[in-house]
């Protein structure tokens, strides 16, 4: 564990990017060049869960957290990551407190929750640590909740009241989507629901995180109280990289 969550909890501004592409070379590229954390994401991306194990391993000698975002909020997908080795967990459409109690649920081991348990796991060393890793797992391993949509917004001050919950990730195209206003991340209906979930995170002690799609944005949303802030995937970059190669060389053509 690289203590991803012990930071967050200490109000540092911790820096992450997406990993999209399911490749175990993007993820050790990218985990190289120094992201606090790295999100691999198992809802949009291209990858499974066997990719995800090549993906943490490759990360393993970087200084990025390892963190996942499943699928859905169903113990199996969370029991399966986390036995991997993931750091944290991201759940999308968390729009209610009951969804984020099951989320939290998944996460721990009972009596706090109802996570399986198996000792011959890569988290636990394949059974070496497991004493440590049981012992050591509330207070290492880092819960998301997207706040995604209208519902969400309702339910915000009860989500962060939870206790496992640890961060509230706004995810702004799906939210902006769902206030009619998609893309418009500048309008007052997000500015305000922006507002909300960071109320409601530093009302409960809570964390609060998004996605921003230009990094001139950072500063921004940082004086605006979000400490975890993500920007880019490794898609992106290889997009940008291959374009403005192309666009260099094409240039140099036309000479």
């Amino acid at each position: 564990m690289k203590g991803i969550k012990k930071r967050i909890k200490q109000g540092e501004s911790v820096l992450g990017c997406w990993l999209n592409l399911g490749s175990a070379l993007t993820a050790e590229i990218v985990g190289q060049t120094g992201f606090d954390w790295v999100l691999i994401d198992l809802e949009h991306g291209a990858g499974n869960e066997k990719d995800v194990l090549a993906q943490l391993q490759a990360l393993n000698a970087s200084n990025s957290a390892a963190l996942v975002r499943v699928e859905s909020s169903e113990h199996q997908r969370i029991h399966r990551i986390l036995d991997l080795g993931a750091e944290g967990i991201m759940v999308p459409h968390v729009d209610n407190d009951e969804i984020a109690k099951k989320v939290v649920s998944g996460l721990r081991y009972p009596p706090e929750g109802i996570r399986g348990v198996a000792k011959m796991v890569r988290a636990s060393n394949f059974g070496k640590s497991f004493d440590d890793y049981h012992k050591t797992a509330n207070e290492n391993i880092l819960g998301v909740v997207q706040i995604e949509c209208l519902e969400a917004l309702d339910f915000v001050d009860e989500i962060a009241a939870i206790d496992g919950v640890d961060v509230l990730f706004i995810g702004p195209a799906d939210l902006t989507m769902s206030l009619g206003i998609f893309g418009q991340f500048d309008h007052p209906l997000f500015l305000d629901a922006l507002n909300k979930t960071i109320m409601a995170a530093n009302k409960a002690g809570k964390a609060t995180g998004i996605l921003i799609f230009n990094p001139d944005d950072y500063k921004k949303y940082n004086d605006m109280g979000i400490r975890m802030i993500a920007c880019g995937a490794d898609a992106t970059f290889v997009v940008e990289g291959a374009r403005n190669m192309l666009q260099k060389l094409t240039a140099q053509k036309a000479l």
